[in-house]
């Protein structure tokens, strides 16, 4: 399989992908959980950092917390940051949005984000936020607004009601909202009003300096001229910025370069843990044909390839885990094509199950010992070799099965790579070699 370029070259310069994310190393952030810093104080009252998180408990991490540990993250090999929501909400993750234009008191104040941004800048850090605009919360004012004049009020289209009053805190909710969840009543995006609200959401944030939006489900805004009119509104305000989606199954309908610039790449994570971490592992045959499948030769964009989210179970959770099968992980995720996105904590082989068990907070001051963790040297090693090496960046990829080993080869200007898998049996680890040709 050849894939020189990672996007088609036909496309016009004006739909490419930004270059700088071939070379991109993400290390995504669930704020309320990654740093609390005494530089802000919020008022409230938060739970002592090692509880166990719930659905509901708040810890207050906050924006002065990830800027005061930006160093850490750039000596990691880290150059990218991905940001959970960080705008005003009454959740602790933040996906239920009460005002787009503010930053959560409990994260911090406007001019904390800015000195956030310009000190990620300085570190050669970019960053991308984590858009919401498929639902909002019962606390959007437009909302809130359906709540007290019903009929009457002057955003009385832009939700989906089926009767009045509405039901919002009792009984079954009448009103469209995101899997049933009344605390997240949907958008109507078909609504121009409602489309030049949240266009004018991407766009300001986009001028206060961030590099691009990760957008939740944007499968369930089920309308292509919406992303593209997105698109437009975000590349002119900066040309190199990226969009990504949240889209966990087939994504050629989000890739056209008309839309996305790629997607969060869950079809390789699943192939991964269904190979090395399931209980009932599949064979080493069908894992090479769902490699192939999750990068596809001519695809357009730059997908973000993950092994941990704040939606999934943490590697080191998943039921065969061990070190040898994350570190075969991991040498995966840095080999393939795309960015690579690591999700806080996985460097130090942070465990964590389900949502929200997998939302844990970051071990600060177990940080020194934690450090000692094989997988944190063995990570290190990783992100230098792919610093090093252009063709784990830029490189064409061929994916080769002989007997039970499998061989994924990068080659670019004559340089070349190849991860070879021995594939074990029951009674035996698989393991694998990387060799330079």
């Amino acid at each position: 399989m050849s894939n020189e370029h990672f996007f088609t070259s036909h496309y016009t310069s004006h739909m490419n992908a930004p270059d700088w994310v071939k070379d991109a190393i993400f290390y995504q952030i669930f704020p309320d959980r990654f740093c609390r810093s005494e530089r802000y104080h919020a008022v409230g009252k938060f739970v002592p950092w090692e509880t166990k998180p719930t659905r509901e408990n708040m810890f207050g991490g906050n924006l002065a917390g990830i800027t005061d540990k930006l160093k850490y993250i750039k000596n990691l090999g880290a150059n990218a940051l991905y940001l959970c929501p960080i705008f005003k909400s009454n959740s602790n993750h933040r996906y239920h949005t009460v005002d787009y234009f503010e930053i959560d008191p409990v994260l911090g104040t406007l001019e904390d984000f800015d000195k956030l941004v310009q000190k990620a800048h300085e570190l050669g850090l970019r960053i991308i936020l984590d858009g919401v605009f498929n639902h909002c919360s019962r606390g959007f004012f437009q909302f809130n607004s359906l709540m007290e004049l019903g009929e009457n009020s002057p955003y009385v289209d832009w939700f989906h009601v089926h009767s009045w009053p509405i039901h919002a805190y009792s009984g079954k909710p009448n009103y469209e909202c995101w899997w049933g969840f009344p605390a997240l009543p949907k958008f109507n995006t078909s609504n121009p009003d409602v489309r030049a609200f949240l266009f004018s959401v991407a766009e300001y944030w986009m001028r206060r300096g961030i590099d691009g939006w990760r957008l939740d489900v944007p499968n369930e805004i089920n309308d292509d001229s919406f992303w593209q009119e997105f698109r437009r509104r975000v590349k002119k305000i900066n040309k190199d910025a990226y969009i990504v989606g949240e889209i966990w199954d087939e994504p050629g309908r989000w890739l056209q370069g008309d839309q996305f610039d790629g997607v969060m790449n869950y079809p390789f994570r699943k192939a991964v843990t269904a190979y090395l971490f399931d209980e009932h592992p599949i064979s080493i045959g069908e894992f090479a044909e769902r490699l192939q499948k999750a990068f596809p030769a001519d695809q357009f964009g730059v997908p973000m390839n993950l092994l941990g989210s704040h939606d999934v179970t943490r590697l080191a959770s998943l039921p065969k885990s061990s070190v040898s099968r994350v570190k075969l992980a991991l040498a995966l995720l840095f080999f393939l094509p795309g960015a690579v996105s690591l999700y806080y904590g996985d460097e130090i082989f942070m465990k964590g199950g389900k949502d929200p068990d997998n939302r844990r907070t970051f071990p600060w001051d177990a940080l020194p010992e934690a450090k000692k963790h094989p997988i944190f040297a063995h990570l290190r090693a990783l992100v230098g070799l792919r610093n090093k090496e252009p063709a784990l960046r830029r490189g064409s990829l061929q994916i080769s099965l002989e007997g039970r080993q499998l061989s994924i080869i990068r080659s670019f200007k004559g340089s070349s790579l190849k991860l070879s898998i021995f594939d074990g049996n029951a009674d035996q680890q698989t393991g694998y070699t990387i060799t330079k040709g």
